[in-house]
């Protein structure tokens, strides 16, 4: 009798903890969950300026040069036609939190495969995080290949992009996967916090 109580007192035990690891483990998956909502990309219905690839054609310069940026945009002989081209190459592929490739894409992973591939540079795989990466700036010193840093409405850096000219920025938007939007449009301007320029 005395052998059954410690056997079944030692089952009762194993049986325990493991549900307290269960317990542990799913709270901290939970806890992870929670924390991440707060600097999770919210919906933004915008109508971007460009939302699928575009098939540029070169344009001619006033010294009779050409130029093209693989956008179409209004071009000259210093845009970074590499940073061009690799954006033209995403516009279009679908947003999806926490995707990392052209099945789906989040802005985070976005900025951080395109700057790999045009820079050689990585950087920290969170909108918030990429903060540590850069030297903040404000709007009027942004220049190409800088990074812009959004705020949700809990006020959390939640999304980023990458500054290419004249206003405008590539990122993987939540409605309308990767696109080129402007700086100035009302969602954007009223929740940009800081550029960045990669240190």
């Amino acid at each position: 009798m005395k052998r059954l109580s410690l056997i079944l007192l030692a089952a009762f035990s194993l049986t325990s903890c493991e549900s307290v690891k269960s317990f542990m483990a799913r709270d901290l998956e939970e806890e992870d969950f929670i924390i991440g909502q707060l600097y999770v990309d919210e919906l933004v219905n915008e109508t971007p300026v460009i939302a699928t690839p575009v098939q540029a054609k070169p344009q001619r310069q006033a010294d009779g040069s050409e130029c093209s940026n693989a956008l179409g945009l209004k071009c000259n002989s210093n845009d970074n036609a590499k940073l061009y081209e690799t954006v033209n190459s995403w516009l279009g592929v679908p947003y999806k939190y926490g995707g990392t490739d052209r099945k789906g894409i989040d802005c985070s992973a976005f900025v951080g495969t395109v700057y790999k591939k045009v820079y050689g540079k990585t950087l920290r795989r969170t909108a918030n995080d990429m903060l540590r990466d850069v030297e903040l700036i404000g709007k009027s010193q942004l220049r190409e290949g800088d990074l812009l840093f959004f705020t949700n409405s809990k006020g959390k850096v939640s999304h980023v992009g990458i500054y290419l000219k004249d206003g405008l920025f590539a990122h993987a938007s939540t409605s309308a996967g990767v696109c080129v939007s402007r700086t100035d449009d009302s969602y954007w301007s009223k929740h940009f916090y800081k550029g960045g320029r990669v240190k």
